[in-house]
């Protein structure tokens, strides 16, 4: 080997451990107080939707209905901007373990589905998707619909949803909080690092979340002792310092406790215990917050809209003296039924209207759970039918196209007139 060619190919190595330059139009974003905007100031209002992958395959569910280009296709028709990708940490403890080497999706079906059953639906996703093959690795199924997002111009949010590859959420699933049964914090910070780093290269990848719903450990007793705010302060600083170093361009969300319902002494700078406060300059202009919200028997806007402003959302208010870190809000997930007994009950509940209409006011940005109208298994249950969808059964279209229009899509509107 020559040694132009030596340096050549070193320099190749060398690079592919760098955060990719951003391509993306817009991009990297920053926030400016309560607004993320782009490179040229703009606003840029996150209305987004969940696709998961992070159940029991360990990959984005729906190729075996339809092809990575057909559903960003779908995305994008329906007026979303950004995909919030959720993944699992046991995907990447596995590459570790196998020395650095991905699962394929022939593997990961078999051990999901069985071998018949993971046979025929791998066979119908190599249908579907005629660029993959039964050795494609589940990162490469990322990256195939990360290429698709960048192609058609969707931003993509990657989302830390769990540790075991499995459905969440359950207070009784091991995954809780950190140090709980399968919810290592030296594996969960190094899956953050890694996937910071191998998303990097994708000109989409705007954001990433550090955890998803971090919430009582209720059958782990000394793990339960430790639910406190100090701690989610030391293990999300920590994390949240480690993917910064990794790549200072991407935004880091940061969600907080009881399921990601509450963080509300974060805005306010309130002691967290022993002296530990949230300073959003720690990020300079990357830090922003992210919260749920799904119906628990709402009973009026008005009860809704304070819980909501007092759960974190004071945030975005630039006239409250008591808030120290005026910062982005971003609900990463709301939703409800798409097929409520009628064409357009499940836009029109009590929580499926105040919900919207906090939002709208609050110029707030949103990710609607879900884009799956089913799931390759959820719970023990292969091709589990998902009533929240906003895609049909199989993946072909719109579950129930009135209440998507009466509720996410009218929101998707509003947005446009301020980002």
């Amino acid at each position: 080997m020559g040694f132009p060619t030596f340096v050549c190919l070193l320099l190749a190595l060398l690079t592919s451990f760098l955060p990719a330059t951003a391509s993306f139009p817009g991009t990297p974003f920053r926030t400016e107080g309560r607004w993320i905007v782009d490179t040229s100031g703009q606003n840029v209002t996150y209305t987004g939707v969940n696709w998961p992958g992070a159940a029991d395959t360990g990959l984005p569910e729906g190729l075996q209905y339809s092809s990575v280009q057909e559903i960003v296709s779908k995305v994008k028709d329906a007026g979303f901007n950004i995909i919030r990708l959720t993944f699992a940490v046991q995907v990447i403890d596995e590459i570790y373990e196998r020395h650095g080497e991905d699962v394929p999706i022939s593997t990961a079906f078999s051990q999901a589905l069985g071998a018949e059953n993971g046979s025929a639906i791998l066979n119908k996703v190599l249908s579907n998707n005629p660029a993959m093959s039964e050795s494609t690795t589940r990162l490469e199924v990322f990256d195939a619909v990360a290429e698709e997002c960048n192609r058609q111009g969707i931003y993509v949010h990657l989302d830390n949803h769990i540790s075991k590859a499995e459905w969440c959420c359950s207070f009784v699933d091991g995954n809780t909080w950190f140090g709980d049964e399968y919810f290592s914090v030296a594996n969960w910070t190094r899956a953050l690092t890694y996937m910071t780093r191998h998303a990097s290269n994708w000109p989409s990848f705007v954001s990433i979340g550090l955890r998803n719903e971090l919430r009582f450990p209720l059958n782990n007793a000394p793990v339960l002792a430790t639910y406190n705010w100090a701690v989610w302060y030391d293990n999300m600083i920590a994390a949240a310092d480690a993917v910064y170093k990794t790549n200072p361009e991407i935004l880091i969300f940061f969600s907080g406790l009881n399921s990601d319902l509450s963080l509300n002494p974060i805005p306010t700078g309130d002691d967290l215990g022993f002296g530990r406060r949230f300073d959003k300059n720690r990020y300079a202009d990357k830090a922003v917050l992210e919260l749920h919200k799904y119906d628990n028997n709402d009973i009026s806007c008005a009860l809704l809209k304070a819980f909501e402003y007092s759960s974190g959302y004071d945030a975005l208010d630039d006239s409250n003296v008591f808030v120290k870190n005026h910062m982005p809000v971003v609900h990463t997930e709301f939703g409800y039924a798409q097929t409520n007994g009628s064409d357009d009950g499940g836009a029109q509940t009590v929580y499926a209207r105040c919900i919207r209409e906090f939002l709208i006011e609050q110029k707030a940005g949103w990710m609607v759970w879900v884009l799956a109208g089913s799931y390759y298994i959820r719970q023990g249950t292969q091709d589990n039918d998902e009533s929240y969808g906003i895609l049909s059964h199989d993946w072909s279209g719109y579950r129930n196209e009135t209440v998507f229009d009466l509720g996410v899509g009218g929101m998707i509107r509003a947005a446009r007139r301020w980002g």
